[in-house]
C-alpha cells in the first residue's frame, strides 16, 4: 500500500479523529491502550484483517478472540510482531456503523466510522428509488451524509435521461447531492471526486451498477474487480465479495463493499422510520396522537403536508411500503 502525503488541512483533521479514538479507547480499554498502538481497518478476512498504521504502512494481523467482527474503516488496537504482522488487541468505539440483516436476521454490519455514504444505481439494473429511500433512511438515522450518484448516463438518450432526472429531483429538492456520472467515459468524475475529499464514503448499490467501475476510474491502482450484468436477469453479479478501503490520490478514502440487491433496515422501528425521511422531520412531534404512524390517522400533520403538496406522494408512499415491510420483518 503506498503512502501518500497528507495536507496540513488533512492532518489536522487526522489527529482529531485519532485524539478522539484514543480518549475513547482509553475509557473502554484502559488496561491495554498505554501498551498497544492505533490503526484503521483496511480488509477484513475473517481470521486474519489489513490494518494501516498512522505512518500509513500496512499490516496483516491476527485478532483475538474475544473481538467482534471487523469492518472497514474500524479503529483498533494492536501491537506489532515483525515487519509485516501484528495482532489487534481491541476494537475502539465506532463513532457509526452501517449494517443491513443477514439471512438468518442478525447484524451484519458493512463499515463503520463513515461520514459519507454514496448510494450508487443506474438504468441497467433498473433505477430503484424505493432501494435509494432505504438507504437514506439507513444514512439518516445513523448520522451519515448521503450522496445520490447515478452512473452509467453514457447507456440513455437524451429524452431517457430527462426522464431520470425528474425521478432524482426529488433527492436534489430535498438537498441532497445528486451527481451524474459514467465510468466508462470519464463523465462526471471531478464532480464525484470533490465531494470524497477528506471524508471516509462507503459505495453502496446493487449489483452491476458500476461501483467498482467508479472506483476504478477514480483509483487506476486499484484492484476492484469489475462485473457486468447477467442477461436472464438484468441484475448485476456479483464481483466485489469482501469490502476493502482505498486511499484517493486527491484526498479522502472510500469503501467498496458487496454489491447488495435488497437492502433492510436492521433494528429500525416504525416510529423512527419517520425520521429517516428529512421533510417529514418539521412535522414531527407536531400530530394530534403520540403514537401517529403517519398513515390514516386522524390530526396527522404529515398527511396534512401531502395533502397541501408540501411533501411529495411518491416519499409518502416510499415510506408505507418501509414501514409495511418492518411489520412483515418483526
Amino acid at each position: 500500500m503506498s503512502k501518500r502525503k497528507l495536507t496540513k488541512q488533512q492532518q489536522a483533521r487526522v489527529k482529531q479523529q485519532q485524539d478522539s479514538h484514543r480518549h475513547q479507547a482509553k475509557q473502554a480499554h484502559p488496561d491495554i491502550t498505554e501498551s498497544g498502538r492505533h490503526a484503521i481497518v483496511m480488509a477484513n478476512h475473517g481470521k486474519t484483517a489489513i490494518i494501516e498504521d498512522q505512518a500509513q504502512q500496512a499490516f496483516t494481523c491476527k485478532k483475538r478472540q474475544n473481538i467482534d467482527t471487523l469492518v472497514c474503516g474500524d479503529h483498533v488496537i494492536w501491537q506489532q510482531e515483525d515487519e509485516t504482522t501484528g495482532v489487534i488487541l481491541a476494537l475502539e468505539p465506532r463513532a457509526n456503523y452501517l449494517a443491513r440483516p443477514d439471512r438468518r436476521g442478525q447484524a451484519k454490519v458493512v463499515a463503520a466510522n463513515i461520514d459519507q455514504l454514496m448510494i450508487v444505481s443506474a438504468t441497467k439494473p433498473a433505477l430503484n428509488t424505493r432501494l435509494i429511500d432505504r438507504y437514506l433512511v439507513a444514512a439518516e438515522l445513523s448520522g451519515i451524509s448521503p450522496v445520490v450518484v447515478f452512473n452509467k448516463i453514457d447507456l440513455s438518450d437524451n429524452i431517457k435521461m430527462n426522464e431520470l432526472k425528474e425521478q432524482l429531483a426529488v433527492y436534489s429538492d430535498l438537498g441532497y447531492p445528486v451527481i451524474f456520472t459514467s465510468a466508462k467515459q470519464a463523465q462526471g468524475l471531478n464532480s464525484l471526486q470533490s465531494v470524497l475529499v477528506d471524508k471516509i464514503s462507503v459505495f453502496v448499490g446493487q449489483s452491476g451498477v458500476g461501483k467498482s467501475s467508479l472506483i476504478n476510474a477514480l483509483l487506476p491502482e486499484s484492484v476492484a474487480e469489475v462485473g457486468d450484468i447477467s442477461d436472464s436477469t438484468q441484475k448485476g453479479r456479483h464481483t466485489t465479495t469482501l469490502a476493502r478501503l482505498y486511499h484517493l490520490p486527491s484526498g479522502g478514502n472510500l469503501i467498496d463493499s458487496p454489491g447488495i440487491r435488497e437492502f433492510g433496515l436492521w433494528q429500525v422501528t416504525l416510529e423512527q422510520a419517520a425520521a429517516g425521511f428529512i421533510e417529514f422531520q418539521p412535522y414531527l412531534g407536531q400530530c394530534r396522537f403520540r403514537d401517529c404512524l403517519h398513515e390514516d390517522e386522524p390530526g396527522c400533520c404529515i398527511r396534512a403536508a401531502v395533502e397541501g403538496g408540501k411533501i411529495r406522494d411518491v416519499r409518502w408512499d416510499s415510506y408505507r411500503r418501509i414501514i409495511n415491510s418492518l411489520r412483515e420483518e418483526s
